[in-house]
């Protein structure tokens, strides 16, 4: 018997279900790099927006103005001043800020009319306070005074896996 020019039904069907493993491995892959970089944008947008959370609170502890109307007042998780801080329009406009630990987050009021979520999935938040600067000074855990702010604020943000500790420094102490 002499073969014609062309495929079996066999070397047709081992075509295609070659064919099918080398779209599922492509599909699998590609898959996998668009969930890789899903992740990476989601990484770094959490980076931007926990370094611009950073920005705004070294921002505002270091404009703190104590009025003897409100004063400074710190506690383990959450600390009430008053600070200069600049409007829609780039104007200072004084503003009572609150930070606190509430609801799995460290969040801001006193900026915008709705708290501001600096920091989610937190465990626990823990502020200190530094009288003075120096190398023998020690943190407190408590400051109220409507004469005074602290040296500098101490915050400790525990989430699940990892503890970060910010030094805010305070600018001029009223």
């Amino acid at each position: 018997m002499r073969r014609e020019g062309g495929f079996t039904l066999v070397e047709v069907v081992v075509a295609l279900t070659l064919a099918a493993f080398v779209v599922l491995a492509a599909h699998r892959i590609f898959a996998g790099v668009m969930d890789g970089v899903q992740r990476l944008g989601e990484a770094r947008r959490s980076l931007d927006r926990e370094a611009n959370a950073r920005e705004l609170l070294s921002a505002l502890v270091g404009s703190i103005d104590v009025e003897r109307q409100a004063g400074f007042h710190g506690q383990p998780q959450q600390a009430a001043f008053t600070t200069w801080h600049a409007d829609s329009l780039g104007r200072a406009v004084r503003r009572r800020i609150v930070l606190r630990w509430a609801e799995a987050s460290l969040t801001l009021q006193g900026v915008y009319p709705e708290p501001l979520r600096l920091v989610d999935g937190v465990s626990t938040v823990a502020f200190d306070y530094l009288l003075q600067l120096g190398a023998d000074e020690r943190f407190v855990r408590e400051w109220h005074s409507d004469a005074s702010a602290p040296a500098a604020i101490r915050l400790r943000i525990t989430r699940p896996a990892t503890t970060d500790t910010l030094l805010l420094l305070v600018g001029w102490r009223g």
